[in-house]
């Protein structure tokens, strides 16, 4: 038999393990290692998801903005106990008491001028007065004309002059606002309306700074405004026009907007700008950060906005304390601490008027106090040192984006090395971390950061790396099946299955015994076969062998034609691979005989010679290096060092000693129970240290019968009386070892010892002899 390694050249065999420090394997950069075990798709995996995040789709804006307003529910504005903004509401009990709306324009000037008698500085509409009033005088005289009196006689015109010479409604409104002042509203539209004539004279002023800012607003094709007489007449101009998000809910609004060319401010900055006298607004732009940064208001008032020059509404819950009635103003009963000093804005309430919009903390708010709410804010922040002012920090993404990097690097690192149990808890304790975190930069700081984002990518990318690793132990076991299920037993097989780590290319030390297991005369039984007849023979041998192996937990390394090698204690645990090893060595022996008696009957069916099969067997137990062994393409799991070759040599050496199974000392030492008997020290070829070789003769109840324990005392004696050059003792103990032997093939044995006394009789051994006797052959 050849040489399974040789341990004097195979530099694996000589040294097994990676001489570099454990430190440098640590910090060493492998392919395998960083972009192994699914993170190379995972890397891929993030970079798609940061690239969807810079995108920003509708679906991942919505999921950030619902956990906003997820915070303002749990959070709303407080409103400051100053309550700087009153919302006179056209509600239903002014509907009820003054009539259905629109009321004339007399109407609303009493109510202007009533307001500034209860000291209000300023006033804004949050409605428009797009046409002249109905009930003008002259409109009631042109109607009046127009009748015929009941005799069927036109009303003399001159009877109308009166009517004609009365100032219209709408004047006598632009009366009343001009001595308050007052911002009208208009309404944003889409469409271009022709003929409306020159507004540029009524827009607000504005000065930029930074860059363009007209490709960064919000647009509106054109405005409903209001009549000429009124717009000349207001201080300021105001858009009252706020769109909801995609969902419907009003969340921010643009504090100016790009009308056809022109900047306009929202109604709410308006009435900021008219009650702090101001004549311009001052835009702040940062080409570089992508938009508008600012809207400074005076000195007083400078709100950051997002590069689109909105900002979000930091909404209170609904509070009636905040509206008085239109009614009540009219009547003058309402209460003047209510109105005094106070920014008023004319609203409504009132369902049938269709003013009522969606917000995050109600669902269901009338539409004016989405603009008291900002002016609060505002006022509140800079006027009262309370902040109110919600912000979305223009570095927000860039920290959400640097958090998506990190905790999804952390995961792709950890993950497969860790596991998906551990890194569960890691991945609970960023996305905890994470929303913690962006509460408390809301609750503490008005800020806002989304966690969702950020904590979907961890999500997706564990579940992706979880799935990896479970396919990838998944075909690590289909490997460890398919690679040991001929080999080991199904039960060795699954406990192999759930740690596949131990197959990874590499070999680690081990204490373990080896089996060797040939055909002896091979070529002359192999003569009485054809190919196909020695291929079924040879299957038929393997076969029953391998079984009894694989039963007692062994693993066969490799057939090598009629050899068995096989190995216990690899890739799993058996501290009784000794006592296994033994136990699978006698019952192949005595398998052996019941195949020989079919392939005798087998042999008579063909009409062919049958020649018996007898085998021999080496045991050697010892430190070896086991593993898997090859490249990273293939590679098998085997066994190779010292102990192996070895136990090849005692293979080869059953024949010599003429026993079935010879095994190494360390072999007898863990087979505890079974019965041996010392054969000899030998030298074997390859080795300079000689070896104490055992016949393993039986099993326990073998060693503990009568018979052999007198077999074993006589055994003894004769190899005592062999090693003490005490010639004739020997030969007269080995006939009586042969007497007593029972049915133990242990003649031949004795047949050697009788061959070596008379060459020792011959030429005798050294005086200092230590009994070793130097194999030549393997």
């Amino acid at each position: 038999m050849n040489d399974v390694t040789n341990s004097a050249t195979d530099p694996v065999a000589a040294k097994p393990e990676n001489t570099k420090p454990r430190w440098y394997k640590r910090i060493s950069f492998r392919w395998s290692d960083w972009f192994g075990g699914g993170r190379g798709v995972a890397l891929l995996l993030l970079v798609l998801l940061i690239f969807i995040r810079v995108l920003d789709p509708q679906v991942v804006e919505v999921l950030r903005l619902k956990t906003f307003d997820l915070y303002q529910n749990m959070k709303p504005r407080v409103v400051p106990p100053q309550r700087p903004v009153v919302i006179i509401d056209l509600d239903e009990k002014s509907l009820f008491d003054i009539g259905q709306w629109p009321w004339a324009r007399t109407t609303v000037a009493q109510l202007i001028d009533n307001l500034r008698e209860y000291g209000v500085p300023v006033v804004g509409f949050d409605i428009v007065f797009a046409e002249p009033d109905r009930m003008n005088p002259s409109n009631l005289a042109d109607t009046l004309a127009a009748n015929i009196d009941a005799s069927g006689a036109k009303l003399d015109l001159e009877q109308l002059q009166p009517l004609y010479a009365l100032p219209s409604n709408d004047k006598i409104l632009a009366d009343a606002i001009s001595k308050l002042a007052t911002v009208v509203g208009q309404g944003g539209i889409n469409y271009k309306v022709e003929g409306k004539g020159n507004y540029e004279g009524r827009k607000p002023s504005f000065a930029i700074r930074g860059g363009k800012a007209d490709k960064y607003l919000y647009k509106f094709a054109d405005l409903t405004r209001n009549v000429d007489v009124l717009d000349s007449a207001a201080t300021g101009h105001g858009v009252f026009s706020v769109n909801p998000e995609i969902d419907g809910l009003i969340r921010r609004i643009p504090l100016v907007l790009n009308v056809d060319g022109a900047l306009y401010s929202a109604l709410s900055m308006e009435l900021l700008r008219v009650a702090t006298g101001q004549k311009t607004m001052l835009l702040n732009i940062d080409e570089q950060a992508g938009g508008i940064q600012s809207l400074q208001v005076g000195r007083a008032f400078n709100i950051p906005t997002d590069i689109l020059g909105r900002i979000f509404v930091y909404y209170s819950r609904y509070d009636r304390d905040k509206y008085v009635s239109a009614s009540s103003v009219l009547n003058k009963t309402a209460k003047r601490e209510d109105l005094e000093g106070k920014i008023a804005i004319i609203g409504t309430s009132a369902v049938g008027l269709l003013d009522i919009k969606a917000t995050p903390v109600e669902r269901q708010l009338p539409g004016v106090e989405v603009h008291a709410n900002v002016i609060e804010s505002v006022i509140s922040t800079y006027g009262y040192n309370v902040p109110q002012m919600l912000e979305r920090p223009f570095y927000a993404q860039g920290i959400e984006a640097i958090f998506i990097i990190v905790v999804g690097l952390a995961l792709i690192i950890l993950v497969p090395r860790i596991g998906a149990r551990w890194t569960l808890i890691l991945l609970l304790v960023v996305a905890t971390s994470l929303f913690s975190g962006s509460w408390y930069f809301f609750s503490q700081k008005l800020q806002l950061f989304d966690p969702v984002y950020p904590t979907l990518t961890a999500v997706v990318l564990y579940l992706y790396l979880t799935y990896a690793s479970y396919a990838r132990e998944e075909a690590q076991r289909r490997l460890v099946r398919g690679q040991f299920s001929r080999y080991m037993s199904p039960k060795l097989v699954e406990e192999l299955a759930k740690n596949p780590d131990k197959l990874r290319l590499g070999g680690e030390m081990r204490d373990m015994t080896l089996l060797f297991c040939d055909v002896r005369g091979f070529t002359t039984v192999s003569e009485q076969f054809t190919a196909e007849g020695l291929t079924q023979l040879i299957n038929r041998f393997l076969t029953p062998m391998t079984d009894i192996i694989v039963d007692r937990e062994g693993t066969i390394d490799k057939y090598m034609g009629d050899c068995i090698m096989a190995f216990w204690n690899a890739p799993l645990d058996d501290p009784e691979h000794a006592h296994n090893a033994a136990d699978s060595a006698l019952t192949m022996m005595e398998r052996l005989d019941s195949l020989n008696e079919e392939l005798r009957l087998w042999a008579e069916e063909e009409g062919r010679k049958h020649v018996p099969l007898n085998v021999g067997i080496g045991l050697n137990s010892g430190i070896a290096c086991v593993g898997n062994m090859g490249s990273e393409q293939r590679f098998d799991y085997s066994v190779l060092g010292d102990t192996v070759n070895t136990a090849a040599r005692l293979e080869g050496q059953s024949k010599t000693y003429g026993v079935d199974i010879v095994i190494g000392e360390e072999t007898k030492k863990g087979a505890v129970g079974y019965a041996t008997l010392e054969l000899d020290l030998i030298q074997v070829k390859g080795k300079t240290e000689a070896v104490r070789i055992f016949g393993l003769m039986g099993k326990p109840d073998v060693a503990t019968a009568d018979w052999f324990l007198k077999l074993k005392e006589k055994h003894e004696a004769l190899i005592e009386a062999y090693r003490g050059q005490r010639w004739d003792e020997a030969i007269a103990l080995g006939k009586e070892c042969r007497q007593i032997r029972g049915e133990l093939h242990i003649d031949g044995f004795y047949d050697l010892i009788d061959e070596r006394v008379e060459v020792f009789r011959e030429a005798p051994p050294p005086a200092d002899w230590d009994g070793v006797f130097i194999a030549t052959s393997k």
